[in-house]
């Protein structure tokens, strides 16, 4: 089904997208809900291609502290909360820090530097002052304080997709696994992650999905993937999807 979409580069790509006012929805499915709905896609729709590659491997390290701060806030559902990972390009051995914050007003704030890849699983000192400078807007204590150490790392394929006439954009994410800093780690090979990003207009791939009764998903890879393999840790927030999608799990330690 990819294979016959037409390419389009990532300057392209970034050039039609990127001035879209955007609205991010999250589905998550099995492999076979997932080619049902994408055999239906318009011919029109391209798809990112680089080097002839149209999937590409990513990988995070996701920092917290020993007591979790991170997770708890986003599982409880706090207004101030922060999210540091480094994310990593594997076949162009690109990777960044970033830095995920929202603040009293419920506005997200998204910034990234970057970063070296032989780094990507611990907070260098440039690291942690560029986290510094974002956390104290959130009066959080600087990442020294914190004892701010990787937690869990998330790795996937991703494929992205254009739709034609200013339908949005979408990443579809396949072969999942996490990896606890303990070496525990937990691979679901029948899950899939698409996650639509559109303008004003509901976008092409939404109204497709929600055709096949797929609705958007309360789900993050961090979030999600940690009360996956940590059952004693706060999980209403995504029981949900948890049942539904992380049921058929493989974990091994």
């Amino acid at each position: 089904m990819i294979a016959r979409l037409e390419p389009i580069s990532l300057d392209e790509l970034l050039d039609q997208a990127a001035l879209l006012t955007r609205v991010d929805r999250k589905y998550a499915m099995t492999v076979a809900d997932a080619l049902e709905v994408l055999a239906e896609l318009p011919e029109t729709t391209r798809v990112l291609t680089m080097d002839d590659r149209r999937a590409f491997s990513y990988e995070s390290y996701y920092f917290d502290t020993p007591d979790l701060l991170s997770f708890r806030m986003a599982a409880l559902g706090r207004r101030r909360r922060f999210k540091l990972r480094t994310r990593s390009y594997v076949d162009t051995e690109d990777a960044f820090l970033e830095l995920k914050t929202r603040g009293a007003r419920s506005a997200t704030v998204k910034e990234r530097i970057e970063y070296g890849f032989d780094d990507r699983e611990e907070l260098t000192d440039e690291g942690r002052e560029y986290a510094a400078e974002g956390l104290s807007a959130l009066g959080i204590p600087a990442p020294d304080e914190l004892e701010l150490r990787p937690t869990l790392a998330t790795r996937y394929r991703r494929t992205t997709l254009l739709a034609p006439d200013g339908g949005g954009r979408a990443t579809i994410d396949t072969g999942l696994s996490w990896e606890l800093a303990d070496g525990t780690t937990m691979t679901l090979s029948d899950l899939v992650i698409i996650e639509t990003k559109s303008g004003q207009r509901t976008g092409d791939l939404d109204r497709l999905l929600w055709r096949h009764g797929i609705r958007p998903s309360t789900i993050s890879k961090y979030g999600t993937g940690l009360a996956a393999l940590r059952p004693d840790l706060p999980r209403n927030k995504w029981a949900r999807v948890l049942r539904r999608s992380f049921h058929h799990t493989a974990i091994a330690a």
